[in-house]
């Protein structure tokens, strides 16, 4: 069986408050860590939120 191309992505807050999404992203077409500005509810305003490895 091939491998799926999309996989699953932990998107931590760079305003350290603990805070992460998990979302998917396309790893043959996206090669690059993803950066992307979203909402932190903690922080209570948008910040850069950058891809980490899930556990």
């Amino acid at each position: 069986m091939a491998k799926p191309a999309s996989i699953k992505i932990r998107l931590n807050s760079t305003a350290d408050t603990g805070f992460f999404y998990v979302t998917k992203k396309n790893a043959r077409t996206m090669t690059e860590k993803m950066v992307v500005n979203k909402y932190d509810p903690v922080a209570r305003k948008h910040v850069q939120f950058k891809e980490g490895k899930i556990k």
